[in-house]
């Protein structure tokens, strides 16, 4: 799908390419009252500096196929495809993400058409990674872009962006997962770790992953993108499906020697 906000016009028409993907239940299982065909949970998904949504398609896929409707956003000066990019853009994509939001939930509330009745209002998650999760982190978070209708967001190998000057964790936080690999030298685990610390407002997470960097845990296919893939599923599954059994599930997940640790509440893991 491809949305344009003129909203905003300091800054032109906004082109925001967005990749759907959704669960797809078999017709039969619907008719014997199986498995329903929605509204599913809403994930919005952010990706970093020069990076498109196609990068992180294994990662995408799993949430999708776990029950969740996932759009991940191809911003106009910072994807992967732009040959002058400019990355103080960054600045722009908070309000990116809510106009998204805002038309896939009108796509969803139309009587016909392919998201027509698939996505569920009031449950929304922001994801994202590096500049994609300072983006998500404001957009959940931050005074100056706070979007109300976010119930819970994953930022992973995010940070505090500075020229987005408001207040982060004001009080209503919704739970928060943050994703760091202890070897990248892009986003510096000081940065998620300034993040989790100072969210002090409500529920929170902190998955180290092991001598990792800044791309393989959320591009690549091996370790241990398949960990961060099930910690995730379990966090969505916990704040947005509803199902609180999911946090033993994810301290799990979480907890592999060697290759990850898990903290929350503001601890850090051991």
């Amino acid at each position: 799908m491809v949305f344009v906000d003129r909203s905003r016009p300091d800054l032109g028409n906004r082109r925001l390419p967005i990749l759907v993907r959704y669960p797809v239940v078999p017709a039969a299982a619907v008719a014997a009252h199986r498995i329903a065909r929605g509204p599913f949970p809403l994930v919005v998904f952010a990706p970093g500096y020069l990076q498109c949504g196609s990068s992180y398609a294994a990662l995408l896929h799993a949430w999708a196929s776990a029950g969740y409707v996932v759009a991940a956003i191809e911003f106009p000066r910072t994807h992967c495809h732009i040959p002058v990019p400019d990355e103080a853009d960054l600045y722009n994509q908070p309000a990116d993400t809510s106009f998204v939001m805002t038309r896939l939930l009108a796509s969803s509330s139309r009587p016909a058409g392919v998201l027509s009745g698939l996505i569920d209002p009031a449950r929304i998650a922001v994801a994202g990674h590096s500049d994609g999760g300072d983006t998500a982190a404001a957009v959940a978070a931050n005074t100056c872009c706070l979007d109300r209708r976010v119930t819970a967001a994953m930022i992973l190998s995010g940070a505090e962006w500075p020229p987005l000057r408001g207040r982060y964790f004001p009080s209503g936080t919704p739970p928060m997962l943050f994703v760091q690999g202890t070897d990248d030298t892009w986003n510096p685990p000081v940065a998620s770790t300034q993040l989790y610390q100072s969210d002090t407002t409500g529920v929170r997470y902190y998955l180290r992953l092991l001598d990792v960097g800044h791309f393989a845990p959320y591009e690549g296919h091996g370790r241990p993108e398949p960990l961060v893939a099930r910690v995730t599923v379990d966090f969505l599954n916990r704040y947005l499906g509803g199902r609180p059994g999911q946090a033993a599930a994810m301290a799990a997940a979480g907890n592999v020697p060697g290759v990850a640790v898990l903290g929350s509440d503001g601890r850090m893991p051991g």
